[in-house]
């Protein structure tokens, strides 16, 4: 499988202006910028869009994994919090911590646990990063 995204940019560091758009069209032509990524203003930027690749990637490689134990989640609700921070050669995506509340009939904690933590290795997602990946799993009864 192979799929694309792409980015436009015009104009310097901080006063130029980015558009990102997917091949499935989830974005098209989506406004991002320095303002949308270190000052909070409207737009996007690439952190928050890998938090959503992590957070779906995991969920969906969960899923799956949880199917394998003969197991299906009747909820799953995946957070990935992205941490950008200066480092001496720039900038560098350092952390993403996963928060999970999943309601996974039949399942008991310490099963959940296991089975999370090899979704949270395992999902090409996390295999990408170098950062430091974390997980806060909750099974909701």
């Amino acid at each position: 499988m192979k799929t694309n995204g792409s980015a436009v940019w015009q104009g310097g560091l901080k006063d130029g202006k980015g558009a990102i758009t997917t091949h499935s069209g989830a974005l098209k032509e989506y406004p991002y910028g320095f303002a949308a990524r270190f000052e909070g203003k409207p737009g996007t930027n690439p952190e928050e869009l890998i938090g959503a690749a992590h957070a779906g990637c995991f969920t969906m490689a969960l899923s799956m994994i949880l199917g394998g134990a003969g197991l299906t989640a009747e909820h799953m609700e995946t957070k990935a919090d992205v941490t950008l921070d200066q480092v001496p050669d720039g900038f560098s995506i350092t952390k993403v911590h996963l928060t999970l509340k999943a309601k996974v009939p039949g399942a008991t904690q310490e099963k959940f646990e296991e089975l999370t933590a090899m979704a949270k290795a395992g999902c090409p997602v996390s295999k990408l990063l170098k950062a430091e990946i974390t997980l806060d799993a909750t099974l909701e009864s």
